[in-house]
């Protein structure tokens, strides 16, 4: 077998599938990924959605035995909608991250992968391989950097040079030592926007995350979302843009190569109160393909309260109300309390005052206790300005 033939093969059918970026790396271990992962294992930075055992995540050959090398690949996604709705004052809208736009990247990679798979075995039979993306047990990003995909920026993203940090990741382990390539420089210099403009200052240092504290990681919370952030979540659905979109180097950098990743605007920018009633099964029906519905209708339907909240938008109290009385979980039962006290309509004491007095949550109790202060509060200021 001609490994160096292969590689080129490799490359020329990546691209045919659509591929926008392919990189090689050797199968050795990942040393400082492993040291900054203790690290910030130490730290408690760690979002807790990641594999558990560190030597898993930085050991490809505990993952595929007798691996040799690892491909890597990119494909670009749209940092622009076309046709974006507008919010109105009666029709407040959320969004979704982008990269949850469109057809949910995971499966769109996945495919990818299969094919470049297929391919490879059938040059030989006695290939091997074993590919991810994102929920698997290597790092995508440290995989990319060393496979010369792009460079870790200073907001942890991978950046390449042709479509900035717009760009999924994924990447597969084989047994072929393909010949590796030449990681890419760092371009970021002395800019520090990202870290500037991050809202929640999880970007505790350059090229360091505190996950806890990102508003990407957080949108993906099920339980009560910590006060100091609630202010801070806007109308952020599902994920976080800021430190991509303030980026110079992703300025003007806007790719419609792929159409499964093209978004539907009701889905990628939704109007936010009719998620606050939507069944699972209308759920699923609507925003199930993307890859912001994973953590279910619960963690969006929050976070869809908590930007009700932030627009400070009384046309939604109704509905929050009827949550506040009716809903099953203390979470929004809760949310939809301290909401209401957000938005600050004196006409809705009673009903706060009503919600406390059946409430059984402990935790519920609590927001609505919130939401009754923030009512008062919001009434002393309006009587300090007549």
């Amino acid at each position: 077998m001609n490994v160096y033939q292969l590689k080129e093969e490799l490359i020329e059918y990546a691209k045919s599938i659509g591929v926008d970026k392919i990189g090689f790396t050797t199968a050795d271990t990942f040393d400082s990924l492993k040291d900054r992962l203790i690290l910030q294992e130490s730290l408690g930075y760690l979002s807790g959605f990641e594999e558990p055992d560190i030597e898993k995540r930085v050991t490809p050959k505990l993952l595929l035995p007798k691996a040799k090398s690892i491909v890597a690949i990119a494909l670009a996604y749209p940092s622009r909608m076309k046709d974006a709705p507008r919010s109105t004052r009666t029709e407040r809208r959320g969004i979704f991250c982008r990269a949850s736009w469109g057809k949910d990247y995971h499966d769109v990679l996945r495919e990818k992968l299969d094919l470049l798979e297929d391919f490879l075995k059938s040059k030989h039979e006695d290939i091997r391989t074993k590919s991810m993306v994102d929920t698997g047990e290597l790092s995508d990003r440290a995989v990319a950097e060393r496979a010369g995909i792009g460079f870790s920026a200073k907001n942890c993203m991978i950046t390449t040079p042709e479509y900035g940090s717009y760009v999924y990741l994924a990447e597969m382990i084989t047994n072929i030592p393909f010949e590796p390539d030449v990681p890419i420089e760092d371009m970021c210099g002395s800019c520090t926007k990202c870290l500037d403009a991050c809202p929640t200052g999880a970007l505790v240092n350059p090229g360091q995350l505190n996950a806890q504290r990102c508003i990407s990681f957080l949108t993906q919370t099920k339980g009560f979302l910590p006060d100091e952030f609630r202010t801070k979540i806007g109308n952020r659905l599902y994920g976080c843009d800021t430190c991509q979109t303030v980026c110079p180097l992703n300025k003007g950098k806007d790719f419609h190569l792929h159409p499964e990743m093209e978004p539907d605007p009701e889905i990628a920018k939704p109007l936010l109160k009719p998620l606050l009633t939507i069944s699972n099964r209308e759920f699923k029906e609507k925003f199930g393909h993307v890859s912001g519905s994973w953590r279910g209708k619960k963690p969006i339907q929050r976070n869809a309260i908590l930007a009700l909240a932030h627009f400070k938008d009384a046309s939604a109290l109704p509905e929050l109300t009827e949550l506040m009385h009716k809903d099953p979980r203390p979470v929004i039962r809760g949310t939809a309390a301290w909401a209401i006290g957000k938005i600050g309509d004196p006409a809705y004491a009673e009903e706060l005052e009503k919600a406390l007095e059946k409430e059984k949550d402990e935790e519920a109790k609590l927001e609505i206790e919130k939401g009754i202060e923030l009512l008062k509060a919001s009434g002393m200021t309006k009587q300090g300005l007549s």
